[in-house]
């Protein structure tokens, strides 16, 4: 891989959202809009689920990512807010349907929509929500950007699936953890920013090296996602443990098995399959994968995959876009929660 420039390289002392929203500050007023009115319904009860999720947003990265990716190339057209709208509507639409799966009763700090309609109605709103984003790429004839969102889609599902199966065995080695991860999380940050990029530019090579740019941040964002479970001393605060209760297998503690004896990965494997649910069970796993180096390699990985994006980012125009896309993905990869 080619030397990046250090300055290229480095990010702000401390990258911040208003900063990164700067230069699409205008177009992502117009979208928050065009997205509210694209989530209305005549049904008063689907009326006001959909304004419950658009009060309980989150930070919109997605849709950042879509309007940066297409500023990257030139002026943000009307193909690029149907591309982020409908990149947030199949994003939420995935949501809803997995705090279903999940029994997931709070999202961004907020009641999921299962905790406060009960299932039925969830998968319901996920449904018209998929439709949604179907409806207005076909209105606007953006069949292109469909296929783009609607294949990640597919993949999320696909990962979801592999993860559940792999789960039963707990025998998710790196190889099968990182096809996960980029089904799951990467193929929809890549969607965003290659669907971003088509809506401006018909350079195929160019689409395709955002679509990399994301699938590489996606990667490291999840990575850094997964070390939460286990806390860093000074940096992210105290482990949640959630993966361990979930009984999912992540990077840091797949590391530590594989370079543990015989004996050890199958204590630690049973206290996963069998003894999740006990505080101080799981306080052990956390202990075995930081003193088994588990953190550090799964820090590599990440730095690993973001100088990766970095890198497929250089070979971008050089503009405040670029530059913005830069910082989010460290905001990404540097976040304390």
């Amino acid at each position: 891989m080619h030397t990046l420039p250090a300055a290229f390289m480095e990010p702000p002392s401390q990258p911040r959202l208003e900063d990164i929203r700067a230069p699409i500050a205008a177009e992502l007023a117009v979208f928050e809009k065009r997205f509210r009115d694209s989530m209305r319904s005549d049904v008063a009860l689907l009326d006001r689920i959909t304004w419950y999720i658009v009060r309980s947003k989150g930070k919109q990265v997605r849709p950042m990512l879509v309007l940066l990716s297409a500023r990257l190339f030139g002026g943000i057209t009307e193909a690029s807010y149907t591309a982020a709208a409908l990149v947030e509507l199949l994003h939420t639409a995935t949501l809803v349907h997995d705090d279903v799966v999940d029994d997931a009763y709070q999202r961004r700090g907020f009641f999921s929509i299962n905790a406060l309609w009960k299932n039925k109605i969830a998968v319901l709103v996920g449904d018209f929500l998929l439709s949604k984003g179907l409806l207005l790429s076909i209105q606007q004839q953006q069949f292109r950007l469909l296929e783009i969102v609607s294949r990640a889609v597919k993949e999320m599902a696909e990962g979801e699936l592999l993860q559940m199966e792999k789960a039963r065995r707990l025998d998710i080695d790196e190889a099968i953890y990182y096809d996960i991860i980029r089904q799951k999380t990467a193929s929809l940050i890549a969607a965003a920013c290659s669907a971003g990029a088509a809506s401006t530019t018909a350079d195929a090579d160019m689409i395709e090296r955002l679509r990399l740019f994301g699938e590489k941040m996606g990667m490291a964002f999840q990575i850094r996602d997964d070390l939460f479970d286990f806390g860093e001393d000074g940096d992210i605060g105290k482990p949640t443990g959630i993966d361990i209760k979930e009984k999912k297998m992540t990077l840091p503690l797949i590391h530590a098995l594989y370079v543990a004896d015989r004996s050890t990965r199958r204590r630690i494997i049973n206290i996963v399959r069998n003894e999740s649910e006990k505080a101080e069970k799981v306080a052990e796993v956390i202990q075995f994968v930081r003193q088994s180096g588990g953190l550090a390699y799964a820090q590599e990985a990440m730095r690993r995959f973001r100088q990766e994006a970095l890198a497929l980012l250089h070979g971008t125009p050089d503009n405040e876009a670029r530059t913005a896309l830069r910082d989010l993905l460290f905001f990404a990869t540097e976040r304390k929660r």
